[in-house]
């Protein structure tokens, strides 16, 4: 536990550190550590680099980079506003609206679970797919992309199972707002997409489709003006002025949550040195100011504690493996961790993998647990579990037990053979571990 809580304040430090001259170095640390640390920290770890970037980015690309490898690295991790933020920042930069659409078009064929991802690229491909479509890009090399191509991408996003019906939204405007630059055979498919989705379940989903298919069959002649570009809306967040960079400064301590350090004199750099040296006094190092006081270089400063990121290690904590399903070749296992801040809190890996020679394909695990409990069940790292040999797909799974009760879980599994045989199964388990739980 207290190297866990290390940890944390390491991160936090680091976050506090970041400046104007350290921001590249300190933040691709950070973008590293955010890919390997604990469920627990990389909310903490996202926002952090999100407000930091926003306060200090040396340039609009280096900021849109960031925070897309933010949201690859991140998921579902990171903050609601993530996704308005970006989309704002992307809007404002309109010398880079090619290059920011070909990236995030790239990132979308490659993943399509994360979910703020998905939200930023489809908006991104429905404001400005006209330039994908005309292969025009100054900052790498142009990539045109087919019509087809881009109009299949969409559909895969509304018919998979891993999408939100937020998620579904920003793909259904997508639609509509590229059919503005598109013709033909095209515009059937779109208006037959859409068409889809005027008897939806989700009511605002339904509402967005029936509207959308009113805009084709009574006012056609109008769709093109109603679905312009949106406006750029004005955002403090994004001004150059010190006073609303002096309020990011703010909301970032803040956010990390830094208790004040009493400086040892009036200049700068011996506060810096000073909140290194408490972090190493937790450390437990020996008490030797001599050494700790020329440290007055923030960025050496910082890389001290970047340091404290790689080497610290979370406890271990986790569970024995869990079989919940063998058949058909395909093994579900639990891999089960109790994060030691949270002692009401199990994070469960669920790891498919497939003994068979043939791939196992369009899976899905859904789960249900009682009323006492509380779960979050994460986006899979695919839908596909490759034969003997490839990798598993994992699955993580956040289950909250706030009055300690024994676990029970109720799974659905669905997924097709390599014969073309569709299989659903439903699972109860009551066999977790009293450490689980207690």
């Amino acid at each position: 536990m207290l190297l866990s809580l290390l940890l944390r304040r390491a991160l936090q430090l680091s976050l506090a550190l970041v400046n104007s001259s350290n921001v590249r170095a300190t933040i691709k640390e950070l973008l590293d550590f955010l890919s390997t640390c604990a469920p627990d920290l990389k909310s903490d770890c996202a926002s952090g680099i999100f407000l930091a970037a926003e306060k200090f980015a040396p340039n609009k690309r280096w900021h849109i980079d960031t925070i897309l490898q933010v949201l690859t690295t991140a998921g579902s991790y990171v903050r609601d506003d993530a996704v308005p933020n970006l989309t704002h920042l992307i809007g404002g930069a309109k010398e880079l609206h090619s290059y920011a659409v070909q990236q995030l078009y790239e990132a979308l064929v490659e993943d399509i679970s994360q979910q703020p991802l998905v939200q930023v690229a489809t908006w991104c491909i429905g404001e400005y797919g006209n330039l994908l479509l005309a292969g025009s890009c100054e900052e790498v090399e142009p990539k045109q992309v087919d019509p087809e191509e881009m109009l299949s991408l969409l559909e895969h996003v509304l018919q998979s199972h891993l999408s939100l019906p937020a998620t579904r939204g920003y793909a259904l405007t997508a639609l509509m707002k590229l059919g503005t630059h598109l013709q033909g055979n095209s515009i059937n498919r779109i208006r037959r997409l859409v068409s889809i989705y005027c008897s939806c379940q989700d009511i605002e989903l339904q509402q967005r489709a029936v509207e959308y298919n009113a805009l084709f069959r009574k006012y056609d002649h109008l769709r093109a003006s109603v679905l312009e570009k949106m406006p750029l809306m004005d955002k403090a967040g994004y001004s150059e002025e010190g006073s609303e960079r002096e309020q990011l400064g703010r909301e970032l301590s803040i956010t990390t949550n830094i208790p004040e350090v009493e400086p040892s004199g009036s200049s700068k750099p011996p506060e810096s040195s000073s909140q290194v040296s408490d972090l190493l006094n937790l450390l437990g190092d020996p008490a030797e100011p001599s050494p700790l006081q020329p440290v007055t270089d923030p960025p050496l400063a910082t890389g001290s504690v970047l340091d404290l990121l790689r080497d610290l290690k979370s406890p271990a904590s986790a569970l024995s493996r869990l079989v919940v399903y063998d058949q058909d070749e395909l093994l579900v296992e639990f891999s089960m961790e109790r994060p030691p801040l949270e002692t009401t809190l199990l994070l469960i890996t669920a790891i498919m993998s497939n003994r068979g020679p043939g791939d196992v394909t369009a899976f899905s695990l859904q789960v249900a647990v009682p009323k006492s409990f509380q779960v979050e069940l994460l986006a899979p790292s695919g839908s596909t579990v490759p034969g003997q040999g490839g990798p598993p797909v994992t699955q993580l799974i956040r289950v909250l037990n706030p009055r300690k009760l024994p676990l029970r879980m109720r799974l659905r599994l669905a997924y097709t053979l390599p014969s073309g045989a569709a299989v659903q199964q439903i699972k109860e388990i009551n066999s977790f571990p009293e450490a689980a739980w207690q």
